[in-house]
């Protein structure tokens, strides 16, 4: 598929991550007014809610986006997400016959203040990423016993907090938990000395379901994908994670870029998963192309200070695909909803410059980074920005998800300070 040309003339840059080709879904506000739903395109943003008052969009008898977040018309289905298309396409395309009604409900970008673009239902965190659980596992059980037994059946997930979820911009608290040195016979309770990020991708649910949906069900039950960052206290883990997994050490925070791209925009870049040791069960094979070609990078900027790239990495390097881990998740005949997120999991690459998180390309803390500014890092220290990045380059034009960032404050002297 060509760049399709829009008469808002920033869009028709290929290196824009936000041509027609893409028109992804956000929620804005501009000083005094409150936040409404909006469209990215080119550097600008369509008002939709404006959109929809005036009558340019027109989807039902009821209005979708008189309410802050997108998760109204997610629950119409992809019926009508494909009718929003192309009446987005039509109204922005370079030979519109509607360009001045139009023009007058577009925003700058730079004028805007973005929120969370949808109201999180549910968060499940996964750990599908197969370089990143041979990495972790290496370090902590020896290459030959990396990877658990179920890995290579089934993708490992648990439950995370919806109302953790921030979008792109919110600043992150060092964390306050209990920490246990191998030198100490008990634990003590202090901030994380070892607080790191996660490279992931998140996919939105659109369509809800209730009992078990097949891998095919399950793609076409997703709405579009984000950037998400799984903040993770590396040292409060260890200590608690065995026997149930990730508790206190993943509940800080859970940023997430502001723009939701759809399914749509992405069909261009459909990949196959890789090969497989094991042939998947029934309920979980592949159905054709299910992932992704979408590069992704990781930047750490101390504070007041250039950013180093420390990370590059692609999406194609998931074990399992979105669709895959919701139709797993929906195997115990558990429901889904309309506005949950499920995150891939770290993605890494096999070598390390493609290590999606500060654990691995640290390799535990005994191989410090070396930054461009000449500091070093095991894990982050207060004061540093860690921004994650991705775009899928097309035929002329680039689809992009704008920035996931987020700055490390300080832990407070009491974790209990108001």
């Amino acid at each position: 598929m060509p760049l399709m040309t829009s008469w808002v003339q920033t869009a028709n840059d290929a290196a824009h991550p936000f041509p027609l080709n893409n028109l992804p879904y956000g929620v804005f506000s501009t000083e005094g007014d409150e936040p409404r739903c909006g469209v990215a395109i080119g550097d600008m943003i369509l008002d939709v809610t404006a959109a929809e008052a005036e009558g340019l969009i027109d989807l039902g008898d009821e209005p979708l986006f008189d309410m802050p977040f997108w998760n109204p018309l997610m629950e119409e289905g992809p019926a009508v997400w494909t009718a929003l298309r192309e009446r987005l396409i039509g109204l922005l395309s370079e030979d519109s016959e509607e360009k001045d009604k139009v023009e007058s409900l577009l925003v700058k970008q730079d004028d805007a203040e973005m929120h969370l673009p949808f109201a999180v239902s549910e968060y499940t965190d996964f750990y599908a990423g197969r370089n990143h659980a041979v990495n972790v596992g290496t370090m902590f059980r020896g290459p030959e016993n990396a990877l658990p037994p179920n890995w290579l059946h089934i993708p490992i997930g648990y439950n995370g907090r919806a109302s953790s979820v921030v979008v792109s911009g919110t600043e992150i608290r060092r964390p306050w938990g209990q920490l246990k040195s191998p030198d100490q016979d008990l634990p003590a309770f202090l901030p994380s000395r070892r607080f790191d990020i996660e490279l992931e991708m998140g996919a939105i649910v659109g369509t809800p379901s209730d009992g078990p949906i097949t891998v095919q069900e399950a793609d076409d039950n997703i709405f579009g994908y984000v950037l998400l960052n799984d903040w993770s206290a590396r040292d409060i883990q260890a200590w608690e994670y065995q026997p149930l997994g990730p508790f206190q050490a993943k509940a800080t925070a859970t940023s997430i870029s502001p723009w939701i791209v759809t399914k749509a925009a992405l069909e261009p870049f459909r990949c196959d998963t890789p090969a497989r040791e094991f042939e998947l069960l029934d309920h979980l094979k592949d159905c054709g192309p299910m992932l992704y070609d979408i590069d992704l990078a990781v930047t750490m900027a101390p504070e007041g200070k250039d950013a180093t790239t420390i990370a590059r990495t692609n999406y194609n390097q998931m074990y399992y695909s979105a669709a895959q881990q919701l139709a797993h998740h929906t195997t115990s005949g558990c429901p889904m909803n309309a506005g949950d997120l499920l995150g891939s999991g770290t993605i890494s690459g096999p070598t390390k410059p493609e290590r999606g998180s500060l654990l691995e390309l640290s390799w535990g803390g005994k191989e410090p980074l070396t930054l461009d500014t000449g500091e070093t890092r095991n894990f982050i220290e207060d004061g540093d920005t860690l921004t994650l990045t991705g775009a899928a380059k097309g035929d002329g034009f680039t689809i992009g998800f704008g920035d996931c960032e987020g700055a490390v404050l300080p832990a407070l002297d009491s974790p209990f300070e108001r």
